[in-house]
C-alpha cells in the first residue's frame, strides 16, 4: 500500500489581504499532522500582491503556482491536482474558514472507511457554524434544487472542505467543466457518474469569513446557470460518460495552455 501524501491546494484570485495569514494558520497548524504534506497555491490570473504575499512565506512544504488569466475556481483547482504529487488532494480556501485540523481528521476518515471522497457538511449534526441567514436560505433552497435534479445522496455540495484519493480525482477532474460557481456541485455528478459510491460526510466548525465571501444575487445567478448546465450535459449530452481518451485529451490541451 502506498504512504499517503496529502497534497493541499488553495486556489487563490486576489487574496492579498488573507493568503499570508492563512498560509501561516495552515502551516502552524500543521504541525501535528500525521501525514507528509505539500501546499500548493494556485495564483489564478491574480492582480493584485496575492503571488507576492504567498512567496513571503519560506516554509519548503509551501509552493506558489500561478498564470495570468483569471479562469475560475474550479479551473485553479484542476490545475493544482494536475500539479499535485500526492496519494490524496484536499482543497482549502484561500479565506481560511477552517481549522486546519480538519484536513487530518478528514484523510484518516477517507483511511479508515477506504473512502472515495470525503466532504464537509453544514448540516451534519456534529458541525458547529457561524453562518449568515441570508447564506443559510440559499443553501438549503439549493439543496432541494439539486436533489430533486440529481439525487445526490449528500447534505450539502458546497462547503470548500473536501478529501478525495488522487487517482480518484484524476478519474473525476477532466470531465469537469464548471470554472467557477458550481464546480463542487459537478465534482460529485461526475463521481456519482463514474460508480464511485463511498463518498462520506464529515462535520465542520466554520467561521463566516466575510473579506472572502462571494454569494450575492450576481453570483447566484450564474450559479443556478451552471447547475442548469451540468443538468444539461449529464441527462442530455450523456457528456460524462463520453470514453476517458476524449475528457483527458480536452483536459491536458486546457491545462498546457498555461504551462
Amino acid at each position: 500500500m502506498k504512504k499517503t501524501v496529502v497534497s493541499i491546494i488553495i486556489p487563490a484570485y486576489n487574496e492579498a489581504k488573507v493568503i499570508k495569514k492563512t498560509l501561516l494558520t495552515l502551516v502552524s497548524g500543521m504541525d501535528s499532522f500525521s501525514y507528509p504534506y505539500e501546499v500548493l497555491v494556485v495564483a489564478d490570473g491574480c492582480t493584485d500582491r496575492t503571488v507576492t504575499e504567498a512567496e513571503t512565506i519560506t516554509d519548503p512544504h509551501v509552493k506558489v503556482i500561478s498564470y495570468s488569466k483569471n479562469r475560475g475556481k474550479g479551473y485553479a483547482i484542476k490545475y493544482g491536482v494536475h500539479h499535485a504529487r500526492g496519494t490524496v488532494v484536499t482543497f482549502y480556501d484561500a479565506g481560511g474558514d477552517f481549522d486546519p485540523a480538519h484536513i487530518d481528521r478528514f484523510v484518516k476518515m477517507l483511511e479508515v472507511f477506504d473512502a472515495d471522497i470525503v466532504i464537509g457538511s453544514k448540516r451534519h449534526p456534529a458541525s458547529v457554524v457561524n453562518y449568515p441567514l441570508k447564506r443559510r436560505i440559499f443553501s438549503s433552497a439549493y439543496h432541494l434544487l439539486i436533489n430533486l435534479m440529481f439525487g445526490l445522496k449528500v447534505s450539502d455540495t458546497q462547503t470548500g472542505l473536501k478529501v478525495l484519493k488522487k487517482e480518484v480525482a484524476d478519474r473525476i477532474f477532466p470531465r469537469v467543466v464548471v470554472k467557477q460557481y458550481a464546480f463542487d456541485l459537478e465534482m460529485l455528478v461526475v463521481a456519482k457518474t463514474l460508480g464511485y459510491r463511498r463518498i462520506f460526510e464529515a462535520p465542520v466548525h466554520l467561521q463566516f469569513n466575510d473579506l472572502t465571501s462571494g454569494v450575492n444575487w450576481k453570483s447566484i445567478r450564474k450559479m443556478l446557470i451552471d447547475t442548469a448546465a451540468i443538468y444539461y450535459r449529464k441527462n442530455i449530452l450523456k457528456y460524462y460518460r463520453r470514453p476517458a481518451a476524449f475528457h483527458e485529451a480536452t483536459h491536458r490541451h486546457l491545462l498546457e495552455v498555461v504551462d
